[in-house]
């Protein structure tokens, strides 16, 4: 565990050295070497005839007070100090060692390639709180203690386990080294009949926790959670059971988890890391709200629990640029990989991943159970350290945000704020870590575009700043209701960048987006002119007269898109089009919000230049429209009037 490039492999059925294969692999070296316990080969032998029996998957585990200690099991359990190149031998054979039941396999077809080989130690744990103390479990139903590093060991077997169940997993608790967790199952046996156990006295006394876990789901593996006492998991042959009651009660723990076999729970970090037989590994991201649901008394209303510390992490650049409807063949450049885009009913985005991993949400965590729908809007207020409102959310009812969803698309989709669930049961929001983006945008109904780009990921604007890390908070309200957690954004461990290095990059992130805020109001103002101008010169009264107010219309037509073409460019239809056509200075201001936000870092200082050069040189075209406004259109509007002709609005 304080080297990941060196792994340890049993590898019986596809590993040559003998019985018991075990491999030692070295990441940095590319060097594999075996170093099985008894590396003599096995074919053709049965299990009886053999000096030691290992099984297909045999027990491997580092000791949890001295990480150079391995410990392997076959029908004993062995011990290395030194990466494999020598092992000791810490037990007797602590199985039934039944001589009926350890002969070729196979029937009418001998198999003997050591892979089906019974009688063996099938589970092995140490435990956390004292060295050498010792728990064995063997496929033919037997437990097994030893509390002196081995020297001796004393039986434990539950005596209502019924006979020859495979003690599938021992777990030691976190909280109180007498206390240990069993699970066991006789499924080869066709019963499918639970079978969990604890003990508050080292195995001195049982006592069943199958509570009403379902009598004909198979129990696996079980693991106790190491924060909160008394929750549990178990694995079993459909998924993933939990226990807020130390096995009193238990509950499908579902989700999206698919119908597969559980065979290994692993809790790590907080969260639940699963297992599973042909259908991958699966993570529940934060345990923090079953951790809270199990110590809190059931109450009516809304439970919100705190968000835990949020790294902020930014991936590569090119990360989701070639988004587009379908399928999506490259997440990033040199990376393979199929994924869809999908979005929940509330607008939370997410990718469903085909041949891919998936990473947890980017963002905050915040969960909250609801006993009911509530009859009042939920809003969810995120603050700064100082308690400024940074953004607030809201939910609405799941046929409104459906609607929403469906109807052609006048905003582009990640400017579309996510809606708050609020349905019976327990509920996640995601803040993204971002602030809002520019406060005013486009409206998309003054343009005609003549191309709807095929990919979103070539179109879209300026996103508002990642939060720096530090102190936030997140407040819940229904109603009189009002909850309110902080929570901490943390950078990434492996940066150098300093406080004062995020604060900078925020600082300017935030001008360009307040700039382009401020440009997009003024294009706003000016094609709003630009309609109604359209529409004047198409009237025929206006269009016979060849007096001072059509040469007025066409001059300050003329005037206004002289404007709007040095802030954007107006033709662009399709993405390649930038390649044919000069961008302009909002163009230009966008896309110098890649250098700022690239990398979690302090912006050069060529970046702060360029943004001086191009906000400078946008608050001349802004300063020109607003000379317009006040001069050219106040004119046109007073010739207007006397043909009783509605005033220009901008």
């Amino acid at each position: 565990p304080d080297d990941p490039d060196i792994v340890y492999i049993g590898a019986v059925g596809s590993s040559p050295g003998g019985e018991g294969a075990l491999q030692h692999y070295n990441h940095r070296t590319k060097q594999l070497r075996l170093v099985n316990i008894w590396p003599e080969e096995c074919f053709g032998w049965a299990a009886k005839d053999l000096k030691y029996r290992f099984s297909w998957t045999f027990p491997i585990s580092f000791s949890p007070h001295n990480t150079g200690t391995v410990y392997a099991c076959g029908n004993h359990v062995f011990c290395t100090q030194n990466e494999g190149h020598s092992w000791e031998t810490l037990s007797p054979d602590l199985t039934r060692a039944d001589a009926n039941k350890l002969g070729v396999s196979g029937g009418l077809t001998v198999d003997s390639s050591g892979a089906e080989h019974y009688g063996t130690i099938s589970a092995f744990v140490e435990s956390p709180h004292q060295p050498g103390v010792f728990w064995t479990g063997s496929d033919d139903g037997l437990v097994h203690v030893s509390r002196d590093g081995g020297a001796n060991w004393e039986s434990i077997t539950p005596p209502d386990l019924p006979e020859w169940a495979l003690i599938y997993c021992i777990e030691a608790s976190a909280h109180d080294p007498e206390t240990v967790y069993l699970s066991a199952t006789r499924y080869k046996l066709d019963d499918y009949r639970p079978l969990l156990y604890k003990t508050t006295d080292g195995g001195k006394s049982w006592s069943s926790i199958n509570g009403d876990y379902p009598e004909t789901e198979i129990s696996r593996v079980i693991r106790a959670d190491p924060t909160c006492p008394g929750l549990l998991f178990v694995g079993s042959e459909t998924g993933i059971f939990v226990s807020l009651n130390d096995g009193e009660n238990w509950q499908r723990l579902q989700g999206n988890l698919p119908v597969v076999p559980v065979y290994d729970l692993k809790i790590k970090n907080g969260d639940l890391v699963a297992g599973t037989h042909g259908r991958a590994f699966w993570i529940l991201d934060d345990l923090t709200p079953l951790r809270q649901l199990s110590q809190q008394q059931a109450t009516e209303g809304i439970r919100s629990f705190p968000p835990r510390p949020t790294y902020r992490c930014t991936l590569h650049w090119s990360t989701n640029i070639f988004l587009g409807d379908g399928k999506n063949y490259s997440p990033a450049f040199g990376l393979s990989g199929t994924t869809y885009e999908v979005r929940t009913p509330e607008g939370e985005k997410s990718f469903k991943h085909l041949d891919l991993g998936e990473n947890p949400p980017q963002g905050a965590i915040l969960h909250y159970h609801l006993d009911k729908e509530p009859e009042q809007p939920i809003d969810i207020t995120i603050f700064d350290a100082n308690g400024k409102e940074i953004e607030t959310f809201s939910s609405k009812k799941t046929d409104d945000a459906t609607a929403d969803q469906s109807k052609e698309d006048v905003e582009d989709e990640d400017d579309k704020k996510p809606v708050v669930p609020a349905q019976p049961g327990l509920n996640r929001f995601v803040w993204n870590l971002r602030y809002p983006g520019p406060k005013e945008k486009l409206d998309k109904s003054l343009e005609v575009p003549g191309y709807k780009p095929l990919g979103r990921g070539e179109g879209g604007g300026v996103r508002g700043p990642v939060a720096t890390p530090g102190t936030y908070q997140v407040r819940l309200k229904c109603g009189e209701a009002e909850t309110t957690h902080a929570f901490e954004i943390l950078k990434d461990p492996r940066l150098d960048t300093t406080p004062e290095d995020f604060a900078e990059q925020f600082e300017l992130w935030t001008k360009i987006t307040e700039k382009v805020s401020a440009a997009n109001e003024a294009l706003n103002r000016l094609r709003r002119l630009k309609q109604q101008l359209k529409e004047l010169s198409g009237r025929d009264r206006l269009k016979g007269s060849e007096g001072e107010i059509w040469q007025a219309i066409t001059a300050l037509q003329e005037r206004l898109e002289a404007v709007e073409n040095m802030l954007v460019q107006t033709q662009h239809e399709t993405p390649s089009d930038r390649l044919r056509h000069p961008a302009m200075l909002k163009d230009r201001l966008e896309g110098l919000v890649w250098s700022v936000a690239v990398a979690d870092a302090r912006p050069p200082e060529q970046v702060q230049a360029v943004y001086k050069h191009l906000s400078g040189q946008i608050d001349e075209q802004l300063a020109l429209l607003k000379k317009l406004e006040s001069a050219e259109v106040v004119a046109l509007n007073t010739r207007l009037k006397t043909e009783e002709v509605p005033a220009l609005e901008g």
